[in-house]
């Protein structure tokens, strides 16, 4: 009990500010699963279930007694997502590694399945503002929902094979982190800024398996799901 109080209450004084603990923890726990991810280690998937768990506790700010850290809703509701993801791919991963496992190759999305995912990004955006604003999220709540939606097609894209799944990151990323920074949830912040320049770089890997037509990524490569 001890362990789990100073883990909740820790902090790191910043400047004139502090990080908590397990905010750090939590982005260290989702980098390791990206590295993890990147050697399809199963070991990957719960190591970024620690890392979610980690993080939604302090995106609950409010919630689990943190008065000094805003609410952020959407990004809370990533970590459940992420967390639910990790279970399904964790498994996949068991079965893939007993199995021989299986890669594909990467594929664009059709001109109608652009647009259905252009659609959905900003009506789902739309939809949920007034309801994070309602719950009490962080200002200005369109971002929050902004990246809320865009992690969802972003994780659905990825399991199709769709090259464009790495430009919706992108596009999380770039309102995410201005909104991180603002919120005071420094460590996510810079992480949001390093999956950035990852998430670059794996597009253009997937565009050149795509061009070369080469099963080099698995499906199931563990999301970044601390972004």
């Amino acid at each position: 009990m001890d362990i789990l109080r100073w883990l909740f209450d820790a902090q790191i004084p910043v400047g004139s500010s502090s990080l908590l603990v397990r905010e750090l923890l939590g982005n260290i726990f989702g980098l390791l699963s990206a590295l993890g991810g990147m050697r399809r280690k199963v070991w990957a998937w719960p190591v970024g279930i620690l890392g979610n768990l980690l993080l939604l506790t302090v995106f609950l700010g409010s919630i689990f007694g943190d008065a000094d850290t805003a609410t952020l809703l959407g990004q809370a509701g990533r970590q459940i997502m992420f967390i639910a993801v990790s279970v399904y791919g964790w498994r996949r991963w068991r079965q893939a590694k007993t199995n021989g496992g299986a890669a594909v190759t990467p594929q664009w999305a059709s001109g109608r399945e652009r647009i259905g995912l252009v659609t959905i990004m900003v009506l789902g955006t739309v939809a949920l503002t007034p309801v994070f604003a309602r719950l009490g999220s962080y200002e200005p709540v369109w971002a929050d929902a902004w990246t809320f939606v865009g992690s969802l097609l972003a994780t659905y894209g990825m399991a199709k094979g769709w090259v464009e799944f790495w430009l919706i990151w992108v596009a999380v990323d770039i309102v995410g982190v201005p909104l991180l920074f603002s919120a005071g949830y420094y460590a996510t912040a810079f992480m949001y800024l390093f999956y950035g320049g990852f998430t670059l770089a794996g597009f253009f890997v997937w565009w050149k398996a795509k061009r070369n037509e080469k099963p080099q990524v698995e499906v199931l490569m563990p999301d970044i799901r601390t972004r």
